[in-house]
């Protein structure tokens, strides 16, 4: 093995790592984020995701281990990724702008008390930002998975985790382990609840 790729391939785990391990700061974030979720879903309310590119990915990966499962055996959870549909996203930007293909949708899918999570490894993403201002105008609880110190988005949606990084890799890295970490609270709390039909 080439020394210098090693070295390089090491680096590049040591930054992962150190990234991922600074999430522990946002502990309690993620508790309410996943409080949140519960009690959306408690209600009878839904879980509606986007984002651009690998953040799109990541909205349909949020989106399936809700509706499908994180790994218990259990009820499916309302959730809906805004980035599956290509009519719909086509359609609209081709008829309005790029810009509006999350904001539209918002407009005709989020209720009030729904959840909505906009993915931004940038935090500045325009569409991901029109789309969670309308469904902040809709009445729906907001949160920001962005990077970048959380750009503008951050200051606009009722909770944010900021990735302190500008690697857009670190950052989708420390987004699916966030992302997993709220998914199997969600499930376990929420199947406890199940089996003590509370929910």
């Amino acid at each position: 093995m080439n020394e210098q790729d090693d070295i390089k391939i090491q680096d590049i785990v040591k930054q992962s790592i150190s990234t991922i391990t600074d999430i522990e700061k946002d502990s309690k974030k993620i508790i309410q984020i996943t409080d949140q979720i519960i009690n959306c879903i408690s209600t009878g309310k839904k879980i509606i995701i986007f984002g651009n590119g690998g953040s799109a990915a990541d909205s349909q990966h949020i989106a399936a281990e809700l509706i499908g499962r994180y790994a218990l055996e259990r009820k499916s959870y309302p959730a809906i990724a805004l980035t599956t549909d290509t009519s719909v996203l086509t359609a609209i930007g081709n008829d309005y702008a790029f810009n509006d293909v999350f904001s539209r949708q918002c407009q005709g899918l989020v209720n009030s008390g729904d959840t909505v999570i906009g993915i931004s490894t940038s935090g500045n993403s325009e569409n991901v930002k029109r789309g969670l201002e309308i469904s902040n105008d809709k009445g729906a609880f907001t949160i920001g998975l962005l990077g970048n110190k959380g750009g503008k988005i951050k200051n606009i949606v009722n909770i944010d985790i900021s990735i302190e990084s500008e690697s857009t890799p670190r950052i989708q890295e420390t987004h699916r382990v966030i992302y997993h970490i709220i998914c199997q609270m969600v499930e376990e709390k929420l199947y406890k609840k199940e089996k003590n039909n509370e929910y």
